[in-house]
């Protein structure tokens, strides 16, 4: 398949993301820490549209010894939830933080002279 024109990278923010329909599925383009990602918009766990959750920091919670929390913390990895069910994926990874069995699928992305491309599997 050929490659999709999505935009310059001056149209994607720190932080933000896109949905784009590219030959009938749905990719979300999201930008972390200065790099372009791209996801399919389709939660494995029950085909939500991932890609239009919450973005935020992975919580994390310390248990101590006496196995009593020790309170919640923000970690550096950026997450996004899905928004029917509340699971959650690495933006960089695609994997859920506690059950390998659900991945988002990567949608091949490349930027050439501050264009944005996608091509889909």
């Amino acid at each position: 398949m050929s490659e999709i024109f999505l935009g310059q990278t001056s149209d994607f923010a720190e932080g933000d993301y896109r949905i784009f329909a590219v030959d009938g599925v749905e990719v979300g383009v999201f930008r972390v820490d200065g790099d372009l990602l791209a996801w399919r918009n389709h939660c494995p766990h029950f085909g939500g549209p991932v890609c239009q959750g919450r973005v935020f920091n992975r919580v994390s919670e310390t248990v101590t010894a006496e196995r009593t929390t020790d309170g919640l913390c923000f970690a550096g990895e950026r997450h996004v939830i899905c928004p029917w069910h509340g699971f959650e994926f690495d933006l960089r990874t695609g994997r859920h933080p506690g059950d390998p069995r659900y991945r988002l699928q990567k949608i091949e992305l490349s930027v050439r002279d501050d264009q944005v491309f996608v091509r889909l599997p």
